[in-house]
């Protein structure tokens, strides 16, 4: 009887963490997001939104479809530019999930106060990023297979409101 009880309650366990494991960010399917950018290891999808008067609200979710090695400490930072290419303001966040392994999907959230000035929002982002290297091109002793190495990877979409730019198809 016992074990039943605790078998039953292992299972109830498995069941809500693969619920939990399966949501897609904000409460929204990919294909609710109107902006999309990618690169060779990480994809990302969002909606600008405007919460308060004057507010900006960069929403979205950041999946990692292609790579078997995971995305870590994903960053990210919006910043307003003015008229003559200077930042006006900015602000800065991190993906919910330190790691992003293939084909999860972690949600972000950045809130930005502009100042009323601003002709458009550019989108840094940086990641850890273990890439391979064949053992023959890199100096050290030698080893058979490739050797992976951490590298940060830092990448800019411009004008991320835009109308017409980015957008999700």
């Amino acid at each position: 009887m016992v074990r039943r009880a605790g078998l039953l309650g292992v299972v109830a366990m498995a069941v809500t963490a693969c619920v939990a494991v399966d949501t897609a960010g904000p409460g929204a399917p990919p294909d609710a997001f109107t902006h999309r950018a990618a690169n060779s290891e990480v994809v990302l999808r969002w909606n600008c939104l405007q919460p308060v008067s004057g507010g900006l609200r960069v929403e979205g979710v950041a999946q990692s479809p292609w790579e078997a090695q995971p995305i870590r400490f994903l960053e990210l930072q919006v910043v307003g530019v003015d008229a003559e290419g200077r930042q006006t303001a900015e602000a800065a966040g991190k993906a919910r999930d330190i790691q992003i392994l293939t084909h999860q999907q972690s949600p972000f959230q950045l809130d930005l106060r502009p100042t009323g000035t601003e002709v458009r929002f550019d989108l840094f982002y940086q990641y850890r990023f273990h890439q391979e290297y064949d053992a023959a091109l890199v100096a050290g002793p030698p080893l058979v297979g490739p050797r992976l190495y951490a590298q940060t990877n830092t990448n800019m979409v411009r004008d991320i409101c835009s109308p017409t730019q980015h957008l999700a198809r």
